[in-house]
């Protein structure tokens, strides 16, 4: 099954969401390719249904290591999940979007919950 049959129209009437994130000032200023590369999510987001396409980058040069401050783009994300607004999460690595151990039990286990496709 490809991703476009997991997709129902239910998951379309929510909004989709690209999580862009690179994890220092660095990266940000220095690796545009990633950014190019995550940004060009979106057309694939309408290419899959969605209408409403949001992007979150403002987490761009934000560290997500333990001891790091909040990332508050992930932390909206999040949110609007548990509210049952996002159907589809787009990330260009997985490893942006859940960077740690709490990360993943916090954001791993919302669309399971919300009925998004992960």
């Amino acid at each position: 099954m490809n991703g476009e049959q997991k997709i129902t129209p239910e998951h379309q009437r929510r909004r989709a969401v690209i999580y862009v994130r690179q994890s220092s000032d660095g990266q940000v200023k220095n690796n545009l390719e990633s950014q190019q590369l995550q940004y060009a999510l979106a057309p694939r987001a309408k290419g899959l249904g969605f209408g409403d396409v949001e992007i979150l980058d403002g987490d761009l040069g934000a560290s997500a290591a333990v001891a790091a401050k909040r990332r508050d783009g992930f932390e909206r994300l999040l949110g609007a999940v548990a509210l049952g607004e996002v159907g589809l999460i787009l990330s260009r690595e997985l490893s942006r979007l859940l960077r740690t151990d709490k990360d993943f039990c916090q954001g791993g286990t919302l669309p399971a919950v919300r009925h998004a496709p992960r």
